[in-house]
């Protein structure tokens, strides 16, 4: 049993380097304008020996109405009532502002246990902003530095008693068993079976997560979907376009289905992302793209299919990652049937290296939807790491060459001899044939459409190797040796010259 730590402060004093820092990562996004950070994010910390659940906040604003700062500080609110303990960091270098002394006041109204840092506290510019500190009536500031890791020893010393406190109270309440967990380490018990045979039982472990990215334009309802399948507002939303700025993830049970999901900033063309903010937040959701097993790409219904959208989905494609189109807003369309028709129409002939990819319309708002939507990613994931037996490939190569046999170039005709599963996630396979580098890229797509059609893998992205075998012959390029001891023998008896073959 960890405790939780949240780190909370106005704009721009450090709470995102501090977090970095603590888990060892560049998690969250830096920059020197204030108001990068916008919703929570939890890290695992590693500080000395301590292990300890980490919070990055937004910076605390002084609006309290339903403006985005508004919401930010909402989001922030909550964060300090979930942790166990509250960082309040200031900017030494600044000084005591308002706005610290305010939130100073809520701190002591709403938190059990707070910690003053005084961040950017290297050098003797920040004596004074330290010395200043001590007015907010907190006790005495902990001098800090997030960025060049000064003060992460006394603020493990600080933590330490806290740690120890958390681990007291796990002891009290931890349940008394009478299993002994390290007996079944290996995952495996033997028992007696009723003919009193020995056999081996397997028992039940533990997967980890299936990692699932969500990703699309600016305001087509990420932070939203995610919500509804969590349960709570757990993430910013509103209707400005753009407020995801970190790809956060979450660790959740999605109706049975344990799921690390993320939610990643909205995506719009390269040409206009000029904010140097926005480009780190594109870059951040390219980066879950690449670690996640499934991708949602979630359209907007009212303006399906745009450029953007189908260049995320073929980025999810090329990554190799099983993609899911969920049309979101579903609620608001009047003429259903004829919508659903024409989008299914749109999604074959504009993504044609996605054909048989589910296509699921939801409403993020209202949930529906959401069942199917569930059903599609563990199919789609089932798919993704599906292996077909060596014996089935080659059955199924014969099958089709005969059908359509391969070409012929230069009057001779390639010749496709064995196939094999290479890899799964996704699934790879491997042709040895002659002639690799003259088979055309059509047959390619003939036999990449056939797996999929006939060994059920719709959608998922299938990688086909096409790889030579090399010439079997053994008597190749050795007529110009010269004979050996036998061949000389030969010669002698035939009577023929001395070198000759």
């Amino acid at each position: 049993m960890s405790f939780t730590l949240a780190i909370v402060g106005r704009p721009n004093v450090g709470k995102s380097t501090l977090f970095n820092r603590l888990v060892g990562k560049k998690l969250a996004l830096v920059d020197d304008q204030p108001g990068v950070t916008r919703d929570l994010r939890e890290g695992d910390a590693k500080l000395g020996h301590l292990r300890f659940t980490v919070i990055d906040t937004a910076g605390l604003e002084e609006a309290t109405d339903d403006s985005l700062q508004g919401r930010m500080r909402r989001l922030t609110e909550r964060a300090v009532d979930m942790a166990d303990v509250c960082l309040f960091m200031v900017d030494a270098r600044t000084g005591i502002t308002p706005t610290d002394e305010m939130f100073a006041e809520i701190l002591r109204k709403r938190a059990d246990k707070v910690i003053l840092a005084a961040n950017k506290a290297e050098g003797k510019v920040a004596d004074a902003g330290v010395i200043e500190a001590y007015s907010l009536g907190l006790g005495e500031p902990l001098r800090l530095s997030g960025e060049h890791g000064e003060g992460m020893g006394e603020l493990m010393h600080i933590l330490q008693p806290i740690a120890d406190e958390f681990e007291e109270q796990a002891k009290l309440h931890a349940p008394e068993t009478d299993v002994d967990i390290e007996e079944y380490d290996d995952g495996e018990e033997e028992v007696l079976d009723e003919h009193g045979n020995p056999i081996t039982y397997r028992l039940p472990t533990f997967e980890r997560p299936m990692q699932i990215a969500v990703v699309g334009r600016p305001n087509a309802g990420k932070s939203t979907l995610i919500n509804k399948i969590l349960g709570e507002d757990r993430l910013l939303t509103g209707p400005e376009a753009g407020i995801t700025r970190d790809a956060i993830s979450l660790t959740i049970d999605w109706g049975g289905l344990p799921v690390r999901i993320w939610d990643t900033a909205g995506m719009r063309k390269r040409a206009k992302v000029q904010d140097k903010v926005e480009k780190l937040s594109v870059s951040d959701g390219l980066r879950a793209v690449k670690f996640a097993e499934v991708v949602i790409v979630l359209l907007d219904a009212a303006i399906p299919f745009e450029q953007q959208d189908l260049r995320i989905a073929d980025l999810a494609e090329r990554e190799g990652r099983a993609v899911i189109i969920a049309v979101n807003k579903w609620d608001v369309e009047d003429e259903k049937q004829e919508k659903l028709k024409a989008l299914k129409e749109a999604f074959n002939r504009l993504l044609p290296q996605l054909r048989g990819a589910p296509l699921i319309t939801v409403s993020a708002k209202t949930g529906r939807g959401l069942n199917r939507l569930q059903e599609a990613v563990e199919r789609a994931y089932e798919t993704w790491n599906r292996r077909v037996s060596t014996a089935k490939l080659n059955r199924w190569l014969t099958a089709m060459t005969e059908q359509h046999p391969p070409p012929a170039p230069g009057g001779r005709r390639i010749k496709l001899r064995y196939m094999t599963q290479a890899k799964t996630r996704p699934p790879g396979f491997v042709v040895m044939c002659s002639l690799p580098e003259k088979l055309p890229d059509s047959y390619s797509r003939y036999l990449v459409n056939g797996l999929r059609e006939d060994f059920d893998m719709p959608g998922t992205p299938i990688r086909l190797t096409m790889r030579g075998q090399g010439d079997k012959n053994p008597y190749k390029n050795k007529r110009d040796k010269k004979p050996g001891a036998l061949g000389k023998h030969l010669n002698k008896k035939r009577g023929l010259p001395r070198g000759s073959h």
